[in-house]
């Protein structure tokens, strides 16, 4: 009886204790639910995307993970075939300790310079969006402080009998390394050059361009009718510090407005700035009832634009480079041409897609969240207007933006015709203004692909034949 009664407490023990890990695991969860919202995560990856010390970071662990087990396999087959004893191993791993050493002082040296000089002569809005995302120079980095660390890890490891598999890596892992260097610092030449960072821009402008317009222009371009329904709404205003929106979480917020009923406004526009208290959601009809936290951490701010969710912003970057090289400080309108041959690429883009996408509907096809994107006179309008005004006065640049309206104008639909006729008849008068002389001014009036060079016309397809 007296066993008895000493285990019955057992059972009430265990559930007791069940219980306080079922506490303690609903509080972690609650926590990490609170503190991983849409916003913080889009924010860590982003800053991850464009954090050059997150792979270097990571290889430092790389070598405490692989070299217990590399140690073991290299006594386990006793290979002997490098034949190194132990000096001739550390004088191995002291050559790739300096190499290794050097190259990640030169690199982080050249980079510096590299984004001074890029910042400077192009734009400083290049140095997130293009040059400390290039996973070549964060590779390459990565692996000059893999081969650092693994060769020091080996050297203070060394003794009798050799570890012939360990150093023969760590040789391997040398010459891999001054490989990478001498490519590296090709690489990074090609990299600096103004038409790989405006085809760059480009690129990633592009793709921003086809995930938020994936549907074609059918002639149908004209505003959507906002569905705003009747009865109560009301503003949910921006907490936190003035910042510019970066990314919105469209699925959570047509979810939100869905399972209530109504529908969601966004107030501001993707990359505008945001200051704290001003309006960020206007509510209607049924989603009032939705949590204004729900609704905030829906929203990615950040203290400067990005290319994610912001077809504007690779306009943006293009238009700085153009701007920047026809200032008189540095005054290079051949790289103006540059940014010109890709923002005509990117407008041609935007032509050809339905960019009216400002009501969202759910799968049922209920309007449940409005979402304000640029329209067709936004695109040309940053594109044209202020290259027009600082760059009208050079020859060069006033032909290749010739160039770029009559291309537009013959390969897009009659309905973006308006603002590009807009924009040469603006372009007409101010080369007017700037080139008193007839022959200077004729000169300056025709179309060149080139800027000054090919004297082309535009055909009916948006290309260029040779003027006869």
């Amino acid at each position: 009886m007296r066993s008895r009664t000493m285990e019955t407490p057992q059972p009430r023990e265990e559930s007791a204790v069940s219980a306080a890990a079922r506490r303690q695991w609903q509080r972690a969860e609650d926590y990490v639910q609170t503190r991983m919202t849409w916003n913080r995560v889009y924010r860590v990856v982003s800053y991850v995307r464009s954090a050059l010390w997150i792979v270097p970071f990571i290889a430092m662990f790389v070598v405490f993970v692989i070299s217990p087990p590399l140690r073991w396999l290299d006594r386990w087959l006793g290979w002997q075939f490098t034949g190194l004893s132990v000096d001739g191993a550390q004088a191995l791993y002291q050559t790739v300790i300096t190499l290794t050493l050097s190259f990640l002082v030169f690199t982080f040296g050249s980079l510096l310079v590299a984004v001074q000089i890029a910042g400077g002569q192009l734009t400083p809005r290049i140095i997130a969006t293009t040059l400390l995302r290039d996973n070549v120079v964060r590779y390459s980095v990565g692996l000059f402080v893999f081969a650092l660390i693994f060769s020091v890890s080996g050297l203070n490891r060394l003794v009798e009998p050799v570890p012939q598999l360990v150093v023969f890596t760590a040789g391997v892992l040398g010459l891999a390394s001054m490989t990478a260097f001498l490519f590296l610092i090709d690489y990074a030449a090609r990299l600096l050059r103004p038409v790989t960072i405006v085809s760059r821009v480009g690129d990633e402008a592009l793709e921003v361009i086809k995930l938020l317009y994936p549907r074609p222009f059918e002639g149908d371009d004209e505003p959507d009718e906002l569905p705003l329904p009747g009865g109560p709404s009301r503003e949910v205003r921006h907490e936190g510090r003035s910042e510019s929106v970066l990314a919105l979480d469209i699925a959570t917020i047509v979810a939100e407005a869905r399972r209530t009923g109504g529908i969601v406004e966004f107030a501001p526009q993707v990359g505008d700035f945001v200051a704290t208290e001003a309006p960020l959601f206007v509510l209607h009809g049924g989603a009032t009832g939705i949590d204004d936290h729900a609704l905030r951490t829906a929203v990615a701010f950040g203290p400067e634009r990005t290319i994610e969710q912001d077809p504007l912003f690779g306009f943006r970057v293009l238009v700085d480079i153009g701007l920047k090289a026809l200032s008189p400080a540095i005054n290079d309108p051949t790289t103006g041409v540059l940014a010109l041959d890709q923002i005509q690429r990117l407008l041609l883009a935007v032509g050809q897609r339905h960019l009216r996408g400002e009501v969202i509907a759910d799968r049922q096809g209920e309007p449940r969240l409005i979402w304000r994107t640029p329209d067709w006179e936004d695109f040309v309008h940053l594109a044209c207007h202020e290259i027009r005004i600082c760059g009208a006065s050079n020859a060069q640049i006033a032909r290749r933006l010739r160039a770029l309206i009559e291309t537009l104008v013959a390969a897009l639909p009659a309905e973006r015709h308006a603002a590009l006729l807009e924009e040469r008849h603006l372009l007409e008068q101010t080369v007017a203004s700037h080139f008193p002389l007839a022959a200077d001014l004729a000169l300056a009036s025709v179309p060149d692909s080139q800027g000054l060079g090919s004297g082309a016309r535009v055909s009916r397809h948006g290309e260029s034949g040779k003027r006869r």
